[in-house]
């Protein structure tokens, strides 16, 4: 069991440079761990066998290295990837540190802002081309607004839509292989942020130039932040198609972002999550964007135990769907489809409506059936917690 539970490279895990270098701080409090270059995560997750990582363009280089500086860090982080055997899985741009981007990048009111922050993507999009990543996120975190009145949400979507139609644009013209994937979180840093939800971002990609080029990246913890179900939020970009990268990590409800490691608050749920993501053959990177907790002195205990979480929960899933007692349970949900409705509810003809208009059902005999929803809950819990 111990070596079926250890991670390898083709489980395809990846971490954000940005939480092994994520130092402690929070706003009550300093810095617990000394500084980690993004080089020397690079490193330290190759060494652990981790398949990839994703970063901010800062986290790599200075926002005002010298073009000399930034081909010098650049050249290294090539060198670190291929000694490490490790892959550059997606990128993404800091668009909210600066004080440039107090008021938004893509959806700031100043021109002169939004021309910056698509310059500082194209500069980035450039770079992760040459590291290999095919997958580009936006996380909007400053994309929003506290006074509701001093911003309107239509013209702000019509700026961010600018955007990603130009930098997609941007991506063709270069031949580069790569798709975006919007990261939705409803607050925190702004009081409201734009594409809150994953239903929100799906309904923005429909309204895009190259729709087939921009994914979503639901983050476990920004879906607890808006009081929803990661396992449906999932669900439905998996459906649509759309579910091109994932973030992984825990999150108490309706709180601030938490960023806790994958499973520390509802292992049930992310059972679920791990479930889905194997039943429907999952097969894009599964990262994990969280943080060490603050007593810790260094990240690398919190690199294992994600990974190892994972792993626990995907033998669990194994556990779970071999289970003869639940799966006859489940099996009992399925209704024989002894009038062929199913086939009369997939598309409408004027034949199947009429057939529907003549139909006689008894409501009051259909509400009898009694679903086995409490002993399936209970037999869940039960294999979760071990029990026989």
């Amino acid at each position: 069991m111990a070596k079926k539970l250890q991670w390898k490279r083709s489980d395809k895990f990846a971490f954000g440079l940005w939480t092994v270098m994520n130092r402690g701080r929070d706003p009550f409090g300093p810095e617990t761990r000394p500084p980690l270059s993004g080089i020397e995560a690079i490193r330290g997750l190759g060494e652990r066998d981790v398949y990839g990582f994703e970063y901010h363009d800062n986290d790599l280089w200075p926002m005002d290295a010298t073009p000399a500086k930034k081909r010098s860090i650049i050249n290294e982080a090539k060198r670190a990837m291929k000694a490490a055997g490790i892959l550059c899985t997606a990128a993404t741009t800091n668009l909210f540190s600066h004080p440039v981007f107090k008021d938004g990048a893509f959806t700031s009111h100043d021109p002169r802002v939004r021309a910056y922050a698509v310059q500082k993507v194209m500069a980035n999009i450039d770079v992760a081309a040459e590291l290999g990543a095919e997958v580009y996120i936006y996380w909007g975190g400053r994309e929003g607004a506290e006074v509701d009145i001093g911003k309107d949400p239509i013209e702000a979507m019509k700026r961010f839509r600018d955007a990603i139609n130009f930098l997609c644009e941007y991506v063709m013209a270069n031949g580069y292989k790569m798709v975006f994937s919007l990261e939705p979180k409803p607050n925190e840093p702004r009081s409201n942020i734009y594409l809150a939800t994953a239903g929100h971002a799906l309904a923005f990609i429909a309204t895009l130039d190259h729709p087939e080029m921009v994914g979503v990246n639901p983050e476990y913890a920004h879906v607890k932040m808006a009081g929803l179900s990661p396992l449906h939020e999932y669900a439905q970009a998996l459906e649509a198609g759309k579910l091109v990268d994932i973030h992984l990590n825990a999150q108490e409800p309706l709180r601030f972002d938490q960023d806790m490691s994958f499973a520390a608050d509802n292992p049930k749920e992310a059972l679920l999550v791990v479930k889905l993501l194997t039943d429907y053959g999952y097969a894009g990177t599964k990262a994990f964007d969280c943080h060490p907790y603050r007593t810790e002195a260094a990240p690398w205990d919190f690199v294992e135990r994600n990974m190892r979480a994972y792993k626990l929960l995907e033998a669990k899933v194994e556990e779970v769907n071999a289970d003869t007692r639940l799966c006859a349970m489940l099996e009992e949900l399925t209704v024989a489809d002894e009038g062929g409705w199913n086939q009369v509810l997939a598309a409408y003809t004027p034949k199947n409506a009429d057939k529907l208009k003549v139909a006689k059902f008894n409501p009051e005999k259909l509400a009898q059936r009694t679903l086995l929803y409490e002993q399936i809950d209970l037999r869940l819990t039960e294999l979760l917690l071990g029990a026989r």
